[in-house]
């Protein structure tokens, strides 16, 4: 089958202006880094979102799920198949202290809607860059708070197709992984259980974190987010920061002077430049202090000889 068949399958059923052929990913990904995909599918509705993930399965199409483009790096070849962004899932419902988010929302205005209603537990996110899909998937957190410490529920997607509702503790939250990663579930909605606050309160913690993050954090330019995890014992900034990596690295990228857990896409930077960025900052960590850093980040697609 080719994409143009996939296109023609897809359309059947979805509007023509949600399936798109050939789309640049550098248009939709946070680094501003990426190929074309060879189809790139914004379903409007959790009933679409189900076609969809059903027909690559029964049709042995690659499937990607993008988010918001945060925490993930594609690669200059694009990507094969499918790409599905879940950004038209984007409801919010507040029920009592209990909030309902659709995949496609940004966990910062989640984080923004329960404080507005006065509900305290989501604050530590007002400043992550993803969707709340990703964050369930990867456990986001920072700033002593994490996806765990409030979930009550998700409904996700199997691979199939089928919906699954699962409890806090079938989701296996743990360090930057999940459930939903090890089994490559895709997320259509996540529900917290947060507490009442008080608004000044909240407010004025909301209004720390946010000074904090772009204080310390290069959000003047393109990124990808903190590069690494945490290894244990150790902070992934500070060791590249001790092996004086700050503001080096190939064509258009370089490790943040402003914060070396981050690459940053500083002048036209490829994906290439970008990883290659990354392995050098691995390589010398490695020679330096002995240890193996881990990426947080996704790298996804194909390298530009790999392109058919």
């Amino acid at each position: 089958m080719t994409k143009q068949r996939w296109y023609e399958d897809l359309t059947a059923t979805l509007a023509h202006d949600c399936v798109l052929i050939d789309e640049p990913l550098n248009l939709h990904t946070m680094t501003k880094m990426g190929g074309l995909a060879d189809l790139y599918v914004t379903p409007l509705s959790e009933e679409e979102t189900i076609f969809v993930v059903a027909y690559a399965h029964q049709n042995n199409v690659p499937l990607l799920l993008l988010g918001n483009g945060s925490n993930m790096v594609v690669r200059d070849g694009g990507v094969r198949g499918i790409v599905l962004n879940l950004q038209m899932l984007n409801r919010i419902e507040i029920n009592g202290t209990r909030v309902l988010a659709e995949a496609g929302v940004d966990i910062i205005d989640v984080s923004r809607a329960a404080a507005k209603e006065k509900l305290t537990g989501l604050e530590f996110a007002c400043g992550i860059p993803g969707s709340i899909g990703g964050a369930m998937a990867m456990n986001a957190g920072a700033y002593g708070g994490e996806i765990k410490d409030i979930i009550y529920q998700a409904t996700v997607l199997t691979k199939e197709g089928v919906k699954l509702v699962l409890s806090k503790e079938e989701l296996e939250l743990d360090y930057r992984k999940s459930v939903i990663t090890k089994q490559g579930y895709y997320v259509l909605s996540a529900e917290f259980d947060l507490a009442e606050g008080e608004q000044l309160a909240i407010d004025a913690k909301i209004a720390d974190l946010t000074h904090l993050r772009e204080s310390k954090q290069p959000l003047e330019y393109p990124s990808a987010g903190s590069v690494f995890k945490r290894p244990p014992g150790y902070f992934a900034g500070k060791l590249i920061q001790d092996c004086e990596l700050q503001g080096k690295g190939f064509g258009g990228a370089e490790v943040s002077t402003k914060h070396a857990g981050f690459i940053v896409n500083k002048n036209n930077a490829t994906a290439t430049d970008y990883i290659q960025t990354i392995e050098m900052v691995k390589s010398k960590v490695k020679d330096v202090f002995g240890i193996d850093l881990e990426l947080e980040v996704k790298i996804v697609g194909e390298n530009v000889e790999e392109k058919p």
